[in-house]
């Protein structure tokens, strides 16, 4: 069987391959046609090797969307990247605005439970952010988001075995500048952003400034709310968002920068849509799929701050150091109603509390014939966190006040690596790249788990009045440490047809940390770290200097993938879950980029990504028999789509009154399960509908923007909780389940934005 998927999947990808090239050669004639209208490709410089190079140089699958492109598309947010960039899923996770849920190429990470790594990840300035708490960002004085597809396991290390997603600042220009924007939209939008530079010594020393107030009503409403610390917003956003940014260039060889950055983001808790009526209480089935119930508070916060600093040094016009240091705060209590209902069957509030120090230095080298990017990296984190899943009904059933099973711990980790990557020139057209990172990862976790016959939140006064009960301790059920260590290489060559035509292919490992289970109520051992090992093949081209035209074939095997085994107990407030290395998958793909200047006016962009994913095996233990078994069959390649297409077009129009340019696009994302195991949450294909007019003044100041997203208003989930099973007396109707945990039918899902309009006014001094 898994022979004929190859040989299916070979064949499709063959067919996709072709009419791909049948597509490039079509469009170059065309190009070659149009060529007279002198209108040219613009350069794309990113530093997805760390150093700055041409796109269209570099042997790697990266997409760049810089300033401009942001800006005349309305992006307010890194999660809206998504649609640029073929097999990439950026969402927002479940219960809040900030959270990230982040796949590439199939490859993840869902929980964003303590202790657990990312498969995807997120750097700000070359400051990787480690946990997917707030990393939801706001844009705000960015220059460019590039998105690394595939593992990067040299130069950035463990937790990229999917890729990496960078978010670059501007660098100062010394010149006094101040800029301001507003933007009022759907659903009472209203929001300001303050950015600005003053120079305090001319020529040497700056200071930079940025300051976001966003602000936007609930897209529902939580209905039947009855307590004083419920606001009836839901899906609302209210973030403020600061930078301080002190530049210093002592002499054209040295570069000092020291910035501070704080988020905070007091949005409500997220409500989910209910998508089977409960069996316990007598609310309705919502109207709206943003509409909700819950019995719990319905604040949120997600607090941020970072400092961070960068020192770069060019020793010679061939050598150049550069150190970046950080240091970043997370603190994050929040309520997540699992059973969205008035009543507390299943209510799950948390704390999260993170902090990490980053320090990497790292070597630059330009040869005769080689370029050597190399550098050691340091990154001590702790990361703790508490929840309670709290089942009051279930308790009372029983006789008790209520029931909460209480999870506490940390995860706390430090990562020690060197690495070094060389681009050998071995003749006018050969290349070859070889690179190695050695890492060695170390983590402490302690787990406290057991149950309260009581109703327990994480504080007193989390409700009005509540007081947390005395002596209510549960016992600490693993206190444990591990070490790991990982090899990971990347080898590759170039072919440089000509000056606009390059071909390369590629083999590169990356791993995921080993680690342990947050949610262990025994004293099991860590899981080891997933592997991924990645083969490319890739053609870089430009056609008549107006288009272009990057095409990936991809196959990777992921090897050793952690996962929670979530196992029926005793009785229904039993939650035992197991966390080991059960399964390997497999994904071979096809991603093409094209970018065609049709004349001086008219653009057009294509993004396409297609992946065969699956898993090959995932193997499991009988709890009862301890027979070792496959249950494969069960299980899907969550959060990614077969075929993700978006279609951009922009028109400019250059007149006495000023430069209008016209956006459009349209955004295909095929079906997808929500989770791995048993999904009973699905999201068919759908297609989202963007359109965008700016107007910007001859004398630059002043620019105009209207937007509108998602115009068809489509319906499309994003993330979900499932807490039912289908009823093992009539498998194939998909109206009858077994209630779950807390005794309800927990099945509910969260959905992305709906159609919005706004406008913003911006004004540069």
């Amino acid at each position: 069987m898994k022979s004929n998927n190859q040989g299916h999947t070979a064949r499709r990808l063959s067919a996709i391959s072709l009419a791909i090239c049948s597509g490039i050669i079509a469009l170059q004639a065309q190009a070659a046609d149009t060529a007279k209208n002198k209108a040219e490709l613009e350069r794309i410089e990113v530093t997805a090797r760390k150093t700055v190079e041409n796109l269209q140089e570099v042997p790697v699958t990266v997409t760049s969307i810089g300033a401009t492109e942001l800006l005349e598309n309305g992006i307010q947010v890194l999660t809206e990247v998504q649609q640029f960039s073929p097999n990439t899923t950026l969402q927002a996770s479940r219960g809040t605005n900030s959270t990230i849920t982040a796949f590439i190429r199939g490859v993840g990470q869902q929980d964003p439970l303590w202790g657990y790594e990312p498969g995807v990840g997120i750097y700000v300035d070359d400051v990787y952010i480690a946990r997917p708490q707030g990393a939801v960002l706001d844009l705000l004085d960015v220059q460019q988001i590039e998105v690394l597809r595939g593992p990067q396991g040299t130069l950035y290390g463990k937790n990229t075995i999917g890729g990496a997603i960078k978010y670059v600042t501007k660098e100062m220009t010394g010149d006094t500048t101040f800029d301001i924007q507003g933007t009022v939209g759907s659903y009472n939008q209203r929001d300001m952003k303050l950015t600005g530079q003053i120079p305090l010594i001319a020529d040497s020393l700056y200071l930079g400034f940025g300051y976001a107030n966003l602000n936007r009503d609930g897209f529902g409403e939580f209905l039947q709310i009855s307590q004083a610390n419920q606001d009836a917003e839901n899906y609302n956003k209210d973030v403020t968002a600061a930078r301080v940014t002190l530049e210093y260039r002592p002499s054209e060889a040295l570069f000092l920068r020291l910035a501070w950055d704080k988020t905070d983001d007091k949005s409500n808790a997220k409500g989910g849509y209910r998508l089977l009526p409960s069996l316990l209480t007598d609310a309705p089935i919502p109207n709206s799929v943003f509409d909700s119930y819950t019995s719990m508070p319905t604040w949120n916060k997600v607090e941020l701050e970072g400092y961070s600093l960068t020192a770069r040094w060019d020793i010679s016009n061939q050598t150049s150091l550069k150190y970046t240091g950080a240091k970043r705060d997370s603190y994050s209590p929040t309520n997540i109603d699992f059973d969205n209902t008035p009543l507390r069957i299943f209510d799950v509030p948390a704390i999260y509390d993170d902090t990490q120090t980053t320090h990497e230095l790292q070597l630059n080298h330009r040869g005769e014939g080689y370029q050597l990017v190399s550098g050691i990296y340091y990154y001590d984190g702790e990361s703790c966190g508490q929840f309670q899943a709290i089942l009051e009904v279930l308790g009372q059933s029983l006789g008790a006040p209520g029931l909460t099973r209480e999870v506490s711990g940390c995860n706390n980790s430090t990562s020690k690596a060197a690495y070094a990557q060389a681009s050998i020139d071995l003749s006018e057209q050969w290349s070859m790249t070889l690179g190695a990172r050695y890492t060695r990862d170390s983590k402490e976790a302690t787990v406290n788990n057991g149950l309260v016959f009581d109703t327990v939140y994480p504080e007193s006064g989390w409700i009005p009045g509540y007081q947390r009960p005395a002596g209510q301790l549960v016992p600490t059920v693993l206190d444990d440490d591990a070490d790991w260590s990982r090899f990971t290489p990347r080898v590759g060559v170039e072919y440089q047809h000509s000056r606009d035509l390059m071909f390369f292919a590629s083999y590169a490992q990356g791993f995921k940390s080993g680690t342990f289970n947050p949610r262990a109520s025994t004293a099991e051992p860590a899981a080891d770290p997933e592997i991924v090992d990645s083969f490319e093949l890739g053609m870089k081209s430009e056609w008549n200097n107006n288009l272009r035209a990057n095409l990936t074939l991809f196959s990777l095997d992921h090897k050793d993938r952690q996962y929670i085994s979530v196992l029926p107990g005793a009785t229904s407030a039993d939650l035992n879950q197991r966390l080991g290395n059960i399964g390997k998958s497999s994904a071979n793909g096809a991603e093409l980029e094209l970018t065609y200047i049709a004349s001086e006016a008219l653009s057009f962009d294509v993004a396409l990504g297609y992946i065969d994913s699956d898993f090959e095996e995932v193997l499991d233990t009988n709890p009862t028999t301890g027979e070792i078994f496959d249950k494969s069959d069960r299980f899907s390649i969550a959060n990614t789509p077969e075929l993700t297409v978006n279609l951009g077009a922009s028109y400019r129009i250059y007149s006495e009154f000023g430069d209008f340019v016209v956006n459009a696009s349209y955004y295909h994302r095929g079906d997808y399960v929500l989770f791995e195991e048993d999904s009973l949450l699905d999201q068919d294909s759908y297609a989202l509908v963007n359109l965008s007019i700016n107007w910007f003044s001859q004398d630059g100041r002043w620019r105009v923007g209207l937007h509108g997203k998602n115009l068809t208003d489509e319906e499309y989930m994003i993330g979900g909780y499932q807490f039912v099973t289908p009823d093992p007396t009539a498998p194939n109707d998909p109206s009858k389940y077994t209630p779950g945990l807390g005794g309800d039918n927990t099945l509910v899902g969260y959905f992305g934005g709906p159609r919005t309009i706004s406008l913003t006014v911006g004004y540069r001094f």
